[in-house]
């Protein structure tokens, strides 16, 4: 049985279970690896110890952290100090997911997912020991390869896959595990490692309630004290703000109205990107690092790091790291984070008035009103038959389309003019031979062309069969399986990304900062679900 979390406004629980509660999940220690390990934390980042940056921040030490560190501040300057060999002893790197799959025989698509699940779920009894990875109180499904962690947006399409695969005790347990961890910390933390806690994800915990709700589970108002703090989190500061200001991930434009932005509370190198975001910076030195750094973060917090979506200079065959020097993820306003919180606010607004809270249901059906309207304003675009990002500063539409246009469709935000328009646009603009395109733009960045991505897939099929536009929901669907299907079949692996190229030549994805990764949790649950 999962605890259950706090009650809705107006259902009464004990004081002494509350009080039993604290006792049982002490506060958490929230110490990144940088802020715990400072300069040898650095100095293992610089030297390049591990190929990946992540490796080392994934690490679990070997012994208490502050003697590891007093020990290095002892030996790093004696003669012939070997920072590689003091690193091996005293931290212990944690194996990639499904390490022991890679020689796996072919199965049957549909038998080779459900077959995977197991491998990659995760149990808090055997979590190391005074690592950066955060504890929770239930089983989570990992998405594969070097993401050995439960991750925000990703889980959602995961839990798809293990609606379809019966696995709904799993289900239940992850969504009570985001419960944890908003109850935890105020927010959903981009994934469960303490280096995350400074940024969120796309916010789909009230999707993963519904979807609890519709596989047997308990009620999603179980939820609403969570799906409160959660809009909380995001509109921090809102009531503050002026025309032409914003805070954190709030703006309120020059009409008053409030729309949203990704963020991220800190301004250093991501600890899991730490060479590359240093060399990013440098990239720019016209601009100030902390700055670069920033877009940097808030661009993880939308899912998409990197895209042409967030530069201003992504012209093809430039310099990688020139252009995503240019980037200006703060200055924009997204449409896919804009829909998700319009759902957000409905959603609350739905399960108030179901508890019976009606001033709570009435504010945030306003709220709810209130961002359509402004999405309507800011983000709807007539010419382009499509929902545009906003470069929120110089109050004109980013005119680059990419599939984030979808999600008022998924959000059940947009009129039924707006996606009979939009369906038109997707068809003639981003519609490929595997599947639905990421952006217009090809680039070196991993959310560019040639690549296409599971999440994407069904945020655009959903919500095109939402609006009875039915005859491209299947194209894109079919289109995205004989992708996947293609792959599996010469390689009997399913994968984060794809080349959404013709199927005799379909491949695993490209670009971006790491290698293609396997597993992989989105991948398998968009696709469970589509077989």
């Amino acid at each position: 049985m999962h605890p259950a979390p706090p009650a809705p406004r107006g259902i009464h629980t004990e004081p002494a279970t509350r009080h039993a509660a604290a006792q049982r999940h002490p506060p958490p220690d929230t110490l990144t690896p940088a802020d715990r390990y400072a300069e040898l934390f650095e100095a293992v980042q610089r030297a390049g110890v591990f190929a990946d940056s992540k490796t080392f921040p994934d690490c679990a030490p070997r012994g208490a952290p502050e003697q590891i560190l007093a020990a290095y501040r002892r030996d790093c300057t004696a003669p012939g100090f070997d920072l590689a060999a003091f690193v091996a002893a005293h931290f212990e790197p944690q194996r990639p997911a499904l390490a022991s799959h890679a020689g796996a025989p072919a199965q049957d698509l549909r038998g080779h997912i459900d077959a995977l699940w197991d491998a990659l779920t995760r149990h808090p009894d055997r979590h190391p020991h005074r690592g950066s990875l955060l504890a929770l109180p239930h089983p989570y499904v990992v998405p594969g390869g070097r993401f050995v962690e439960m991750y925000y947006w990703d889980s959602y399409f995961t839990m798809l896959g293990l609606a379809a695969s019966g696995r709904t005790q799993l289900l239940h347990a992850m969504t009570d595990n985001f419960a944890y961890l908003i109850e935890r910390f105020g927010h959903v933390p981009n994934g469960t490692r303490t280096y995350y806690l400074s940024r969120s994800q796309p916010p789909l915990f009230a999707c993963m309630a519904e979807l609890c709700e519709g596989c047997g589970g308990q009620g999603a108002l179980r939820y609403l004290p969570q799906l409160l703090r959660e809009h909380a989190f995001w509109m921090d500061g809102a009531d503050r703000l002026a025309p032409g200001q914003a805070h954190r991930r709030v703006v309120r434009l020059a009409d008053g109205t409030l729309l949203n932005r990704y963020w991220d509370d800190r301004d250093q190198p991501r600890e899991e990107a730490w060479r590359e975001d240093v060399a990013t910076a440098a990239a720019a030195p016209q601009r100030p690092a902390a700055e670069v750094f920033r877009d940097l973060r808030a661009a993880a917090e939308s899912g998409w790091d990197f895209s042409s979506r967030w530069l201003d200079a992504p012209a093809p065959g430039s310099d990688r790291l020139q252009a995503l020097a240019s980037i200006r993820t703060t200055r924009i306003l997204p449409v896919d984070l804009n829909a998700l919180l319009h759902k957000l606010e409905s959603r609350i607004a739905h399960l108030a008035a179901q508890a019976g809270d009606h001033a709570t249901a009435r504010g945030h059906q306003a709220l709810a009103d209130a961002r359509h309207a402004a999405m309507d304003r800011w983000l709807w675009n007539e010419d382009a038959g499509a929902w545009l990002d906003l470069d929120w500063p110089a109050q004109r539409p980013r005119p680059a389309l990419n599939a984030a246009t979808a999600t008022p469709l998924f959000t059940r935000t947009a009129s039924a003019a707006q996606a009979r328009r939009l369906a038109d646009t997707l068809a003639r603009r981003l519609l490929v031979p595997g599947g639905l395109a990421t952006t217009e733009q090809c680039s070196a960045e991993q959310w560019d062309r040639p690549n296409g991505w599971a999440p994407l897939q069904w945020i655009a099929v959903e919500g095109l069969a939402a609006y009875g536009l039915d005859a491209l929901a299947g194209e894109i669907r079919t289109r995205w399986l004989r992708t996947v299907q293609a792959v599996y079949g010469r390689e009997h692996r399913l994968v984060e990304k794809y080349a959404l190229r013709a199927h005799p030549e379909a491949q695993g994805g490209s670009g971006g900062e790491y290698p293609l990764q396997d597993g992989f949790g989105w991948t398998n649950g968009v696709t469970r679900q589509w077989l």
